[in-house]
């Protein structure tokens, strides 16, 4: 029987996701998988190599804009960290993006299916028209938001860059800032399922935030990893579920009750 962790713990974050693989293996669950798997391998294969044949040229660029003075020596390698640290968060995010985009209705049915397994109750029903439809749309909303909100924080990322010691903070604002959006993207899923708007989703997450950034530090740092990246998304799909019935659920319900009952 399904356990659930404290909540808001920046420790659940681990709990949910290992969880959530345990329940991927659930008779029934492998067909969700399976096709959102092979789209990941092929996206995979094309960024990874992409990024492999133009790593070093990247880098050269980035190191040929500052000029080859001895005592810019050291700030220069510090910067030039921060731009292989940016290129790989690209190159996650870029993953992630993509292959959300063609994963999305599956993913939405995977935590569709396993709500209703744990909790004994489903979404109501739609077509499967309907549902493509609807979990694309709401891609279209989260990734509006994800390039809006992201534009803003790579440009102040790069001006704090050249600000004395606020620069060290720039890493932990990005992965931070990574944290975030993959706990929107992943638990997302049931709450569309549940049609709270994303708005919505929001806030309540600001509210769970011990547990947002567990949940999606790990993520991030997942994706991060090539191979590993491929298995983390459909595991992510099952933790944000668990997230979402343990933290979000029964809030989310009451409100929809409230709200009906004033109409």
């Amino acid at each position: 029987m399904y356990q659930p962790p404290n909540k808001n713990s920046i420790f659940s974050g681990f709990n949910y996701l290992s969880k959530g693989a345990v329940l991927l293996l659930t008779p029934g669950m492998k067909r969700f998988v399976l096709i959102p798997f092979v789209a990941n391998c092929v996206v995979f294969i094309l960024l990874t190599v992409s990024l492999i044949s133009h790593f070093s040229s990247l880098q050269d660029w980035f190191t040929g804009l500052f000029p080859s003075w001895s005592w810019i020596s050291y700030l220069v390698a510090f910067l030039t960290g921060l731009f292989i640290f940016f290129v790989l968060l690209i190159y996650g995010y870029s993953f992630t993006v993509l292959t959300n985009i063609i994963a999305a209705p599956f993913y939405g049915r995977l935590a569709e299916k396993l709500e209703a397994n744990i909790c004994g109750e489903s979404v109501p029903e739609e077509s499967i028209s309907s549902m493509i439809l609807r979990t694309l749309r709401r891609e279209m909303v989260k990734l509006f938001y994800f390039i809006s909100r992201g534009v803003l924080v790579i440009i102040g990322l790069f001006m704090l860059s050249f600000v004395p010691l606020l620069n060290l903070f720039v890493p932990l604002i990005a992965l931070l800032w990574g944290t975030w959006v993959m706990t929107l993207q992943y638990i997302d899923y049931p709450a569309d399922n549940h049609q709270m708007p994303f708005s919505a989703l929001r806030q309540r997450l600001k509210q769970q935030r011990l547990s947002s950034i567990g949940f999606g530090g790990v993520i991030m740092l997942a994706s991060m990893i090539p191979v590993i990246n491929i298995f983390i998304m459909p595991i992510a799909v099952a933790g944000g579920t668990l997230f979402w019935i343990n933290e979000l659920r029964q809030d989310a319900i009451t409100s929809r009750v409230i709200d009906h009952d004033r109409l």
